[in-house]
């Protein structure tokens, strides 16, 4: 389909890490449909590359990038800022930088990596952003989850895991706070025109979780034999992005491009409040 007569052609859409894997595969998608499509990414370099590639796959000139960490909260303002600086208008923020680390880190701000980059992340960047998406609506936000949130349960006695860590303790962790944000979101955004909700892309063969050392490389590759494709994966974050099928539809958890039960957790309304407070606190807002 030519990018003149897609069904998102007008629409202005920022997709968070992707310079690859899921994040790329929506990104090259909305283009194909006519948006024009900000690719948001770590590495300069990469972001560059993303770019020129999904115009040469798209013929959709309309691909730019903004590269920042989004560990950072220093550099999530400024790609926010410098958005701005760019556009008048934002149709579809797409959530979807993340990462999963064996060993704790901290980010620059201090707070342990997992949280920082998966949780506070999706937090600041949209509430800089909202004014934006309200001033442009109807518009959509879309997190991107995980299964793993499931077993989540967010620990406000620690947060940063200085306490106790555990890779997949704090990832699971963040991924139910996503779960959480989108719910709270929503509810914060009746009226506006708005919508917000959270998907499962499924286990994906990406370089996720490839950044934690040669062993977990090697182990990685052969779970990836048994993963979705990229394509596969991306595709609920492509359908809450841009089908006309969920106009108007929000507060939901998506699996399969079809509306799932979170977990009970997910739906504990105190948790949810405290979390967009404690989450408020730690980014200045």
């Amino acid at each position: 389909m030519s990018h003149r007569l897609g069904r998102m052609s007008g629409k202005v859409c920022l997709v968070t890490g992707a310079t690859a894997g899921i994040g790329e595969v929506t990104a090259r998608e909305l283009a194909k449909q006519g948006a024009t499509v900000v690719v948001a990414g770590r590495s300069l370099e990469r972001c560059e590359n993303t770019t020129r590639r999904i115009r040469e796959q798209t013929s959709n000139p309309n691909v730019d990038f903004l590269a920042a960490d989004l560990s950072s909260q220093r550099q999530i303002r400024r790609l926010a800022e410098d958005f701005r600086g760019r556009y008048q208008r934002l149709d579809v923020l797409v959530n979807n930088a993340g990462a999963f680390y064996m060993k704790r880190q901290e980010s620059s701000d201090g707070i342990e990596m997992t949280f920082a980059l998966d949780h506070l992340n999706y937090y600041l960047l949209t509430l800089l952003l909202l004014d934006l998406l309200e001033d442009s609506a109807p518009a959509r936000i879309v997190n991107v989850s995980s299964g793993a949130h499931q077993g989540g349960q967010i620990r406000f006695d620690d947060l940063n895991g200085k306490q106790k860590f555990s890779g997949w303790g704090a990832y699971s962790q963040a991924k139910l706070a996503n779960v959480l944000f989108t719910y709270e979101l929503d509810r914060r955004l009746k009226g506006k025109g708005i919508t917000a909700n959270a998907l499962h892309p499924g286990f994906v063969a990406t370089q996720f979780a490839k950044n934690n050392g040669a062993i977990y490389r090697a182990s990685m590759s052969v779970v990836h034999l048994f993963a979705r494709t990229p394509e596969q994966g991306a595709s609920t974050s492509i359908y809450l992005a841009s089908s006309p099928e969920v106009e108007g539809v929000t507060g939901k958890y998506f699996v399969d491009q079809k509306p799932a039960r979170s977990s009970p957790a997910s739906y504990d309304l105190a948790t949810a409040e405290k979390l967009w407070q404690v989450s408020a606190e730690m980014v200045g807002l």
